[in-house]
């Protein structure tokens, strides 16, 4: 049974990394490293797998990684980071050099992908067949969970480097290196620290500089709604959590535009589909867990 087998995870983010093993969905252990260069992190987190598997064998690890990533088994480059703006990080053999010295199923997807799949398991998303996580922190992304599945196909979903309709009378240039005002460079951590001149978690929430931000994720959900009819939109990251003050207003915001066209979505409603996960800040290593449990063969 699932609740007593060992599972081993890996949450690689932008600046910490984290390893967990875990009984069945509950972690019981878990150690945390700074995301330096590729070769010391990987390593170090290669080591702590392995130290467990000599005295915990697990059934399958997961792999939850910031990307973009090559997903598709049958490419050359499966496992490896794409174009990235991590310094030093692109080409990097994440998945080679995670699973060196484990003969145990594994499988490796976006770390935005991995939440949405816990909290579909988990969390706020269960019960529903379609869930969309987005994490707002030092960049923005979507991951997206269709009857079960992380959704795939030529790469995976990069939600956060849409560009959307901008709030009225806004003329902030974005700080996207790519796009400029994609939702990346209007509404992440550092988007916000330009457009509040500063530290904007010192910023309060009457402040009128937060409409056009509410605008810009509203704008992001009513796009979500519209082309995946995600039973729901969780918001989450450093910047969602920090700021789930402004959720009420994202719902308001996100029904006024959608203006009656999906039935399904109104005052009522949009207060259960556009929500905080559940899982919180374990959204990320506990959707390492989930994609091990995947590896595993382990249903919902």
């Amino acid at each position: 049974m699932a609740s007593e087998r060992y599972f081993a995870g890996v949450e690689l983010g932008g600046t910490k990394s984290i390893a967990v093993l875990a009984r069945g969905r509950e972690i019981v252990v878990q150690a945390t490293f700074p995301t330096g260069l590729p070769a010391q992190t990987l390593h170090a987190l290669s080591d702590r797998l392995l130290a467990w598997q000599k005295v915990t064998p697990f059934a399958a690890l997961g792999i939850a990684s910031f990307g973009p990533l090559r997903l598709s088994p049958e490419a050359a480059d499966f496992g490896h980071m794409l174009a990235t703006p991590k310094p030093g990080w692109e080409g990097a053999l994440i998945g080679e050099a995670l699973t060196a010295g484990l003969e145990c199923p594994w499988r490796i997807d976006t770390d935005v992908n991995a939440a949405a799949l816990a909290e579909y398991r988990w969390g706020a998303g269960a019960g529903c067949s379609s869930v969309c996580y987005i994490t707002i922190g030092t960049g923005v992304g979507g991951g997206l969970v269709m009857n079960g599945q992380p959704v795939h196909g030529a790469m995976h979903p990069e939600i956060g480097h849409l560009k959307l309709r901008r709030a009225a009378g806004d003329s902030f240039p974005g700080t996207c290196r790519f796009h400029g005002d994609c939702i990346e460079g209007l509404v992440s951590g550092p988007a916000l620290a330009a457009r509040m001149g500063g530290d904007a978690t010192a910023v309060p929430d009457d402040d009128p500089r937060w409409q056009a931000v509410v605008s810009d994720i509203a704008e992001l959900a009513c796009s979500i709604l519209s082309t995946t009819s995600a039973q729901r939109i969780l918001i989450g990251g450093g910047v969602g959590i920090a700021r789930a003050s402004l959720l009420p207003h994202v719902q308001k915001e996100t029904v006024a535009r959608l203006c009656g066209y999906l039935p399904f979505v109104d005052e009522e409603t949009v207060r259960d589909i556009i929500r905080a996960p559940q899982l919180g800040s374990e959204a990320g290593p506990m959707g390492a867990v989930a994609l091990a449990h995947m590896a595993a063969g382990e249903a919902r």
